[in-house]
């Protein structure tokens, strides 16, 4: 018998929250662009805040440019701060790119940032010449005071899209649109292809721009990272044989494709465990025809035999509450009720319809009866904890005094992780990284329930 509850926000202040606003999502898209560079129209705390986001979960700096609105910005508009910013932008990085990002300020007063934009374009055309051709100028409207991160995320795959993509000869690849994961989870999927000779166009690619080699150089270090999907690669994917979007709640730049350029597109949850992985896999062999090694198939196999050695034995019945992104906690709910665990309560601080419907589907897959919370917070998962205890929780490092106060022991997992070092690193889509998960959970169960020293001290 399998079973949703939901249980409803019953306040309107939103304490310790599970999302963030729709710049931070359109600068990350941006960020995974080779020579890319976000401009975001608005204060300077709205890319200050989200640098230091950045930066505390990837351990890398990040550039990010802002017009830095003040008061006289509210009365007279931010035209000149917009238009000198792109100039500026332009005339000393020279990037292929410029994403002009709003924020709930210059949406507010009402700025044309469309026309601003067309304004600096011209204004760069004069100034810099035929050079001024290669760069990219792409409004993203971003308001802050409505929806979410992901809803910014999905906001700029689309716009960079639908600029972008050019249709012309078939390049017999593969559009990726990987959603807000980490420089591990991008590499593992490109792992994948690889295994199955496959060439991807990811939309976007932060593996590298969030993961940069230092390496000793006599020159000077280039102002941009290495990697990075570049601009005439994102034009290309107007040409691909399909488009795998393993974000399902920001799946507009699939969908654009396929309308305006007739991309195939597939929708779907990120390849997080077994099930998951085996559809994403399923949807590579489709769009290309290629057929599945035996490489994977043996990757897959080392997963499943974990699965038999371990779930069983140590994890069957646990119960586990998980919170944070729509897709991150959909995959995971997915994947511990494959493990035999109960997948007790999800929470997501993003409102999606679809969301429920999703958590009625692992119920029935698992047989589990599962709480779920949409549009919530850390403090709704905090007041379900005090009534309804579990034995483990799986989300970001935000829940780490929950988890501390609760005596609950917790799996870091999706953005942001702060307290710990090297998670960015580590995947937990695809086989390996399912199994890299498995063992993560199934050594913190042992740790906590089965590890006679570990409770003799805490006595």
């Amino acid at each position: 018998m399998s079973c949703v509850n939901i249980i409803e926000k019953e306040r309107n202040v939103v304490i310790n929250p599970l999302k963030t606003c729709q710049p931070f999502g359109a600068m990350f898209a941006v960020t995974g662009i080779n020579k890319g560079f976000p401009i975001v129209h608005g204060s300077q705390g709205c890319s200050a805040f989200v640098r230091y986001g950045f930066a505390r979960h990837f351990r890398e700096p990040s550039e990010i440019a802002v017009t830095s609105l003040h008061e006289d910005a509210a009365v007279f508009g931010g035209r000149k701060n917009l238009v000198a910013g792109i100039e500026n932008l332009a005339l000393r990085f020279k990037p292929d790119i410029i994403g002009v990002i709003t924020t709930c300020s210059s949406e507010i007063i009402g700025d044309d940032v469309y026309g601003f934009t067309e304004t600096a374009r011209e204004n760069i055309k004069k100034k810099m010449g035929e050079d001024s051709h290669e760069i990219e100028v792409i409004p993203i409207s971003t308001p802050s005071f409505v929806e979410t991160h992901y809803k910014g995320y999905d906001t700029a795959i689309k716009s960079i899209v639908n600029h972008l993509a050019r249709k012309d000869e078939p390049n017999e690849k593969v559009n990726i649109i990987p959603g807000i994961v980490n420089p591990g989870d991008i590499r593992e999927l490109k792992h994948l292809m690889n295994m199955m000779k496959l060439e991807g166009i990811f939309l976007t690619d932060i593996s590298d721009p969030f993961d940069a080699p230092l390496r000793p150089s006599k020159v000077t270090k280039p102002f941009y990272p290495k990697g990075g999907v570049s601009v005439d690669e994102i034009k290309d994917s107007a040409n691909s044989l399909g488009t795998v979007s393993i974000c399902k709640y920001a799946g507009s730049g699939a969908l654009s494709l396929e309308k305006e350029h007739k991309v195939p597109a597939a929708v779907d949850s990120p390849p997080v465990g077994l099930q998951n992985t085996d559809k994403f896999i399923r949807n590579l062999k489709k769009f290309t025809g290629n057929e599945i090694p035996n490489e994977i198939l043996d990757e897959r196999g080392i997963l499943v035999d974990s699965m038999a050695d371990n779930a069983a034995r140590y994890l069957f019945g646990r119960k586990v509450i998980i919170y944070g992104d729509p897709d991150i906690t959909t995959g995971i709910a997915r994947f511990v009720g494959e493990l035999g665990m109960e997948p007790t309560m999800v929470c997501t601080g993003v409102k999606s319809p679809s969301f429920a419907q999703d958590m009625e589907k692992i119920a029935k897959e698992t047989g589990s009866e599962i709480d779920v919370m949409v549009g919530q917070d850390l403090r709704a998962v905090e007041v379900y904890l005090k009534e309804n205890p579990v034995d483990l929780m799986i989300g970001n490092s935000d829940g780490r005094l929950i988890s501390l106060d609760q005596g609950i022991p917790l799996i870091r997992v999706g953005f942001p992780v702060y307290d710990r070092v090297g998670y960015q690193r580590q995947p937990i889509v695809g086989y390996r990284g399912g199994l890299y998960l498995m063992d993560l959970i199934t050594n913190t169960i042992l740790e906590k329930y089965y590890e006679p020293t570990h409770w003799k001290l805490q006595q």
